[in-house]
């Protein structure tokens, strides 16, 4: 799962915490931000691999 969303995640979810603390509300949302585009990050992931294994031939290349 590495670098599947992890990353964005995880640097989103310190930013957020980092503009609480500071009282940064823009750095707040930025970390959220990072966040969601973790999750997108890995809802592509997951949908490429069930598309796969729903058709092998997916995979492959196709030229």
């Amino acid at each position: 799962m590495a670098g599947k969303g992890s990353v964005d995640k995880a640097k989103g979810k310190a930013k957020e915490m980092a503009g609480k603390i500071t009282g940064n509300r823009e750095r707040q949302v930025q970390g959220k931000v990072d966040q969601a585009r973790g999750d997108a990050k890995r809802a592509m992931h997951d949908a490429r691999e069930r598309a796969r294994k729903a058709d092998p031939s997916l995979g492959r290349d196709q030229g």
